[in-house]
């Protein structure tokens, strides 16, 4: 079993081989952009790049990017959510495009070799549906069809769920993303309805979102094209810890285990011996918020 040390190790290597400098992980606290209190992804740093400066060490990018959000604040405590986390990401600035990404985002998941190795048969993947921003995603639909993935796992959404933006302005674009169940014997989904109760039950989780952005926003609305096609990778290394260790929580693993045992020893406590359900949420709340704690005073805050 991959410790998440590993995970992140591999993840780097992986797309090393493949060109991309690895770039270290900026501050929590960003340098010179007002627009957000926090870090929230791994592109923030990137957006005078994204929308078509050149970067000073090319054209393909990855890291490993501390993160944090308190958009989802009210959902910490459940199985996938937490403030702070690390997104693993690699970029294209005009470079590749949506074939390569899907391909390799692919490879490292399901390579026993190089990635992940994780169980083809669990992943799901969604893609965008169209609406009046863009038409619907086929070129990816098909790109994924042609990595053996079955028509039946491969779902049209809205813009809810498959469009990514930073905020209401900025570069923005339609994302295909990945799932895995996380459940004990499978689920075996073969319909859209299926997957979006599996979704909401926790069941299935989201491990990776490739971001394909070509478009320009403003007050929400999408202005034109930007100077290049661009690559916006994110993926969460607690989520994708979680299903590589076999757990169904993100709190159990490597990255939490041993703060979840010392707030055990403190309170004097066994939490995880009680079967309340809100006092187990209540750990994992304080777990969380501790870890993002000591992250934003490690950043100067």
């Amino acid at each position: 079993m991959l410790s998440s040390e590993q995970i992140r190790t591999r993840f780097l290597k992986f797309f090393e081989k493949r060109g991309h400098k690895i770039i270290p992980s900026a501050s929590l606290a960003p340098e010179n952009d007002p627009s957000v209190l926090f870090t929230t992804a791994g592109m923030h740093p990137l957006v005078p790049y994204l929308l078509g400066q050149t970067h000073p060490i090319g054209k393909r990018l990855a890291n490993s990017q501390k993160c944090l959000r308190t958009v989802d604040i009210d959902e910490v405590g459940d199985n996938t959510h937490a403030t702070f986390f690390e997104m693993l990401g690699n970029w294209s600035l005009g470079d590749y495009f949506k074939e390569d990404a899907i391909k390799w985002s692919y490879e490292f998941l399901t390579s026993k070799e190089e990635g992940l190795g994780l169980d083809r048969s669990r992943l799901y993947v969604t893609v965008f549906e169209g609406d009046e921003k863009a038409s619907r995603d086929d070129e990816s639909f098909k790109t994924w069809k042609s990595l053996g993935m079955s028509e039946d796992k491969i779902y049209f959404m809205s813009a809810k769920s498959n469009w990514w933006s930073a905020g209401n302005s900025g570069p923005s674009g339609p994302d295909t993303e990945m799932f895995y169940d996380v459940t004990e014997k499978g689920l075996d989904i073969k319909n859209k309805e299926d997957f979006k109760k599996a979704d909401e039950k926790q069941q299935v989780v989201e491990i990776w979102n490739d971001v394909f952005m070509e478009y320009e926003m403003k007050d929400g609305k999408v202005i034109g094209k930007l100077k290049n096609k661009n690559v916006d990778t994110g993926s969460g290394l607690e989520r994708v810890t979680m299903v590589v260790q076999k757990k169904n929580n993100i709190f159990e693993t490597d990255l939490f285990g041993y703060l979840m045992e010392k707030i055990d020893e403190l309170s004097g406590i066994h939490f995880a011996k009680l079967s309340d359900k809100e006092i187990l949420r209540a750990k994992r709340i304080v777990a969380d918020h501790m870890r993002a704690s000591v992250f934003i005073i490690g950043d100067g805050v």
